[in-house]
């Protein structure tokens, strides 16, 4: 299966709109294609959650620029290298840098200077970042200085609902023109949407999938929308069972139409259930994130309510990762970065 399977628009929403019987049909066989196209190994992505401070005022996150109940942070130089070398020691393979957005230069230094201390001590870890929309010259010294691959979330791909969830002062085209930087550089490019999120149709998300189709998407970390309380979406209509179920139905999705990317089982499928990861990765995911930020930070970093593990050390993380991934008969990749192989495809081209 060279490009995964050719689906109708109306055979997308279809499936996305799947439960019951029909439902756990479509998990399957996502899973299936997913041992087939990637295998049966899970990689590991030490999630470093570095800094809250942003300059954006998304409505639905918890640490946007206007929330004043939020204690702001960045951690130091020091304490990011425990956390890769923690990382480094359970043999996690890769890591990601995530934080608030900013475009600042004393920001972009800081992060262009921790990729390049990252990789002289521990060359053999991946090293992700996601730092929000930066200008192709900060991407390219990203690039230069050893980071491979970025995660730029697109909420969603539709203009007109990114217009709503975001202030004026956003650009959707300019998001999907970091994108394309991205990609020319020559990062393996992720991106994602939140699922289920206010004024969000079902057609919507079909549009996502070939989106990310369309651009060739590497990876792909997209999750439920989870209400937080101290932004202004708190008096939106919100319903836990059905984002659970549409997240899932889109990762199974997206396997099928994109065989060989990386697809992330996230942390806020947790946020909805207890079990929730698991079942993503039962729907044909093949990433997981354990988080390896300092347990004092952890509490200050909730871009949602309910997120999971922020009592819990990196150890007791790292522990109940491990135990999930075999519980649904997948192996645990100790020590593989886990390249993307859609990427090492399309380079080949």
């Amino acid at each position: 299966m060279a490009s995964g399977i050719c689906i109708s628009k109306q055979e997308i929403i279809e499936n996305l709109q799947a439960k019951g019987k029909k439902q756990g049909e479509l998990h399957k066989k996502a899973s299936c294609i997913r041992d087939s196209s990637v295998s049966k190994n899970v990689y590991f992505r030490g999630i470093i959650e570095f800094s809250n401070i942003c300059a954006n005022d998304c409505f639905y996150c918890g640490i946007r620029k206007s929330n004043n109940k939020v204690k702001r942070y960045l951690m130091s130089k020091e304490e990011i290298l425990e956390c890769v070398e923690f990382c480094d020691k359970a043999k996690y393979g890769s890591i990601v840098l995530q934080s608030g957005e900013l475009q600042t230069k004393k920001f972009t230094d800081f992060v262009t200077g921790i990729v390049k201390t990252i990789k002289k001590k521990f060359p053999k870890i991946g090293i992700t970042l996601c730092v929000g929309e930066q200008s192709k010259k900060v991407y390219q010294k990203f690039f230069d200085a050893g980071a491979r691959r970025y995660l730029l979330r697109i909420e969603t791909s539709n203009k007109e609902h990114y217009s709503k969830l975001h202030p004026n002062e956003m650009s959707f085209e300019s998001r999907k023109k970091c994108l394309e930087n991205l990609k020319k550089i020559g990062f393996q490019t992720g991106t994602g949407v939140m699922i289920g999120s206010p004024f969000q149709t079902t057609e919507n998300l079909a549009d996502d999938l070939l989106f990310f189709k369309k651009i060739g998407a590497d990876m792909m970390g997209m999750g439920p929308y989870v209400l937080h309380e101290q932004t202004p979406f708190s008096s939106q209509c919100f319903n836990p069972s059905n984002n659970l179920n549409l997240s899932l139905n889109m990762v199974a999705m997206l396997r099928l139409m994109m065989p060989y990317i990386n697809i992330a089982s996230t942390t806020a499928l947790q946020a909805l259930t207890p079990n929730g990861r698991e079942l993503g990765l039962q729907a044909g995911a093949n990433v997981i994130m354990p988080i390896v930020t300092p347990k004092k930070y952890r509490e200050d970093y909730q871009l949602y309510k309910n997120k999971p593990c922020i009592n819990e050390s990196s150890e007791d993380c790292m522990k109940c990762i491990i135990a999930r991934i075999k519980s649904v008969g997948l192996t645990p990749a100790f020590g593989k970065s886990g390249t993307s192989l859609h990427f090492l495809r399309r380079k080949k081209c």
